[in-house]
């Protein structure tokens, strides 16, 4: 390791300061993100930072650490960084990552940290043009990350908004019917529509479809066998992506009881605060054949033929759903959930075979996509963290970690 290295308290390093209150009725619409303990949760119209800046949980999610480009609004729940004493502050946002949160936690039922805590513990500091030869490396592969992230948030946003047109506003049927051509689409797949509507239950849809109520188009927790004792994959509900549909992380454990699954099914959430906030899933992670298991309070959508699997997950992130779920919630306040059986008063326009099929052709590229994005991100990640601990104590050099990464 480098003579210029020091063993320094990580408070010489970073100051760190408690984040604001900004109650939900003081927010006004703006660019402005709102960081919470488990990162951007909102935006603001008010700048509480300037940025860059790094935050971290104080209370409520503890170890996660935000690197915030722009001007920012770090909540009470956050601690965020007040001072960099001169050192690069993408380097101060790693450093704090190698710290150990659980020692300076209070143990209490609600995790949190005390600041001064943390800035007694010792880390080493190497010089300033060392700290940003760190912070490139490493950031080379969050940049991919992040990449890929916005990549697949554009991809989901094309299949939901080719949902909402087809199967929601029906589109390509108003189109028709005012003598348009519809638009987006050539000629072959606009030829599959109807140019008029009919009477159903849902009300008007496309000629030749078929209003069903929800479980007659798509299986509601279908049966999933799963011997007691096997390790299979498994996926917590704190796991549940609020958005996007790939999981954030899958581990193998032993099956007693829960929901189970497969690929090419859907996961939704069904318990309060966690459907309100949008955990919902699709399932590409198993192996061929392969079932998963993970939260009780999880409801599982598998459509039924012709409906393509990615028809459920584009369904269960429909805001029309996603309405009709939260109104038919059961239970106590704080511990609401929603009842399978509602969904038998949910109707559907069901499609003919050859829009299902056509739907299937233009949205599954599009979900595979998607997977590969996260396959890659999670390999990237996989790296990054490996490489992080080791440049940071001065193990690895930054010509040997950038081999790594070529």
């Amino acid at each position: 390791m480098a003579g210029e290295w020091e063993e320094v308290p990580l408070g010489d390093v970073i100051t760190l300061q408690r984040g604001f209150d900004l109650p939900s009725q003081d927010r006004k619409p703006g660019k402005v993100p709102i960081v919470s303990s488990s990162g951007i949760s909102d935006y603001h119209s008010d700048v509480g930072v300037i940025g860059p800046g790094v935050v971290t949980g104080r209370y409520g999610t503890i170890g996660q650490v935000f690197l915030i480009k722009d001007d920012y609004w770090p909540l009470n729940t956050t601690l965020w960084v007040k001072d960099f004493h001169g050192n690069d502050p993408q380097f101060a946002s790693y450093l704090l990552r190698t710290v150990d949160f659980r020692s300076c936690s209070d143990k209490s039922s609600v995790p949190g940290v005390n600041r001064n805590d943390l800035h007694r513990i010792p880390v080493l500091r190497p010089p300033l043009a060392e700290q940003k030869a760190i912070a490139a490396v490493l950031g080379v592969l969050d940049d991919k990350i992040e990449l890929n992230r916005r990549m697949n948030a554009t991809l989901e946003a094309m299949a939901r908004a080719l949902f909402q047109s087809w199967f929601v506003d029906f589109d390509p049927v108003r189109a028709k019917l005012d003598g348009r051509q519809p638009t987006g689409l050539d000629q072959a797949t606009a030829a599959l529509f109807p140019a008029t509507f009919q009477d159903s239950p849902l009300g008007p849809i496309p000629r030749g479809w078929t209003a069903k109520p929800l479980p007659e188009a798509v299986e509601v927790n279908p049966r999933r066998t799963l011997k007691a004792g096997t390790i299979a994959p498994y996926l917590d509900m704190k796991n549940l992506p609020t958005q996007g549909h790939s999981a954030d992380e899958v581990v193998g454990r032993e099956f007693s009881s829960g929901t189970k699954f497969h690929n090419g099914d859907t996961l939704l959430a069904r318990i309060t605060p966690c459907l309100e906030n949008g955990k919902t899933g699709y399932v590409d992670f198993l192996a061929d054949g392969q079932v998963g298991w993970g939260s009780t309070e999880y409801i599982v959508f598998a459509p039924k033929p012709p409906l393509p699997p990615q028809f459920g997950y584009l369904l269960a992130r429909s805001d029309a759903l996603r309405t009709h779920a939260i109104q038919n919630m059961t239970g106590t306040s704080g511990r609401q959930r929603v009842p399978s059986e509602c969904f038998s008063n949910f109707q559907l326009a069901v499609p003919t075979p050859a829009i299902a099929h056509r739907f299937d052709e233009l949205t599954a590229p599009l979900m595979a996509k998607i997977k590969a994005n996260s396959n890659e991100s999670r390999t990237l990640a996989t790296l990054r963290d490996t490489l992080l601990p080791k440049l940071l104590r001065g193990e690895l050099t930054v010509p040997q970690a950038e081999r790594c990464t070529a």
